[in-house]
């Protein structure tokens, strides 16, 4: 199979292929640059980015528009022609300083999810840097096109379309996951591609659809191409390199797991997410965790009645104290068996693309 550049405006990414964000500080600027510089477009994750400044617990909002700065600009020294993107959640508390300062560092492409980003296009005027939603339904990518063209005359630079077998939060109901009566990636993906066809068509531009969520292999990406979409985002199948940024004992929790150990889990935030079973996910299914600090992270938590606090059980996790913290994963994360470079991976994933029928 042939492979085409993924053109996002005047971006071309050269292999079709969005690395996930993911937070906190798995993806930062390391991985992000090592994908960028293979030609695929590398992802930082903004989520609670400044964990490692040092006024990071007195003074959090400030050490993450500092700590985000340094790394896109770490980023963009490592890969100084590649594409630089970055996740950002729109239910962050300082969304819009966040968006602010990663325009101001150049940064070449936002996505955001974890809500709908109907004041994006606002944030970014007068920039260069592209835009997306995160969807998992045609119903969402058609509220997005509709309110980002009547209230901004702008419209979704690029798609990412989520499917139900992504990890991290999800954007389907508990009850469709665990009873399996979500959607398919495929059908979402087509809906979507057929969603921004009166978009592309009003605005004369070709709205590139991404597929994520489960993407594993070469044959993975062949699928999608072949059904219609520009590219594939694909976080979980980063973590076992040696350029992810996590700690070495987060990507070996990766290696020894089993697909027994992936389980639907509840986020403080109420929404649905997928991660490795460890004693930090038995404890908190039974009891409600002891929170002594908050760290502002999310609009929806209230740290008087969370059951845990989400930054530092991922902060834990991505540090290397792995029993006491959360591993979000996508549901192929245990088929991961050794760690290999970015350039490795990445080879073989066009490989196998390049071999499928």
């Amino acid at each position: 199979m042939k492979i085409s550049p993924l053109q996002i405006g005047n971006l071309e990414i050269k292999v079709p292929i969005i690395q996930g964000g993911m937070g906190i500080g798995v993806s930062l600027s390391r991985l992000a640059a090592a994908v960028a510089e293979e030609g695929g477009m590398g992802v930082i994750s903004g989520a609670q980015i400044g964990f490692r400044e040092q006024d990071f617990q007195t003074n959090s909002k400030e050490a993450n528009i500092r700590a985000l700065k340094k790394e896109i600009k770490k980023a963009k020294e490592l890969s100084p022609n590649g594409v630089i993107g970055l996740n950002l959640m729109v239910a962050m508390n300082n969304y819009e300083e966040m968006v602010a300062a990663a325009v101001e560092s150049g940064i070449d492409a936002i996505i955001s999810g974890a809500g709908l980003p109907t004041i994006l296009p606002k944030l970014v005027k007068g920039s260069n840097t592209k835009i997306a939603p995160i969807v998992s339904s045609g119903k969402a990518a058609k509220l997005m096109c509709k309110v980002w063209d009547e209230k901004h005359s702008y419209i979704p630079d690029f798609i990412v379309v989520e499917g139900p077998k992504a990890g991290g939060h999800l954007g389907f109901h508990s009850e469709e996951l665990l009873e399996g009566k979500e959607s398919s990636l495929e059908d979402i993906v087509k809906d979507v591609i057929e969603v921004v066809k009166q978009y592309e068509e009003k605005y004369k531009v070709k709205i590139p659809v991404i597929a994520a969520g489960g993407i594993y292999t070469g044959k993975d990406i062949g699928k999608f191409l072949k059904l219609g979409a520009s590219g594939v985002q694909m976080g979980t199948r980063f973590i076992c390199t040696e350029e992810c940024d996590a700690d070495i004992k987060y990507k070996e929790a990766f290696i020894n797991c089993s697909k027994e150990d992936i389980q639907i889990i509840k986020s403080p935030v109420g929404l649905p997410g997928r991660a490795i079973k460890n004693q930090f996910i038995e404890r908190i299914t039974k009891e409600k965790d002891k929170v002594d600090r908050c760290f502002g992270c999310l609009r929806k938590c209230n740290p008087n009645n969370t059951i845990y606090c989400i930054s530092k059980a991922l902060i834990n996790a991505v540090e290397g104290n792995i029993e006491n913290g959360l591993l979000f994963t996508g549901s192929n994360g245990y088929k991961m068996n050794k760690i290999i470079t970015v350039k490795e991976l990445i080879e073989q994933l066009v490989g196998e693309v390049i071999n499928y029928e």
